[in-house]
């Protein structure tokens, strides 16, 4: 079983800055890649930033400039750093991640969504 843990939203100004952290836990034999989705009340998902284990990484331009994502291998973790927020950054951020993992003597690949961290940018 693998599944990802998110953390660090919350509820701040516009202008400010939050980190969300989303750690891959269970049976992980390597993550291949990491990446963050959002979804407004009302709007379909969309993607924020995706990260692979090389450390190539992809900024959707309605972030870029502002958003950063890291990868630490060792921790099996991903950073979404998220700077100069405004309201329309609102919403549900989700982790979603392709995995290997190991077991009954096989690798399996998987993919996984973490259940979501709120958001919230008060103008």
């Amino acid at each position: 079983q693998v599944q990802l843990i998110e953390s660090g939203g919350g509820s701040v100004q516009a202008g400010a800055s939050l980190r969300l952290s989303c750690t891959a836990s269970g049976n992980v034999f390597s993550v291949n890649y990491m990446a963050w989705y959002r979804q407004a009340p009302g709007k379909e998902r969309e993607s924020v930033a995706i990260i692979k284990r090389s450390g190539d990484a992809d900024i959707d331009e309605s972030v870029k400039g502002r958003f950063t994502i890291a990868l630490d291998n060792a921790k099996n973790t991903a950073y979404l750093q998220m700077e100069r927020l405004k309201s329309d950054d609102s919403g549900v951020y989700y982790c979603h991640s392709g995995i290997t993992t190991f077991f009954t003597g096989n690798y399996h690949g998987v993919e996984v969504w973490g259940k979501g961290t709120l958001v919230t940018v008060f103008p």
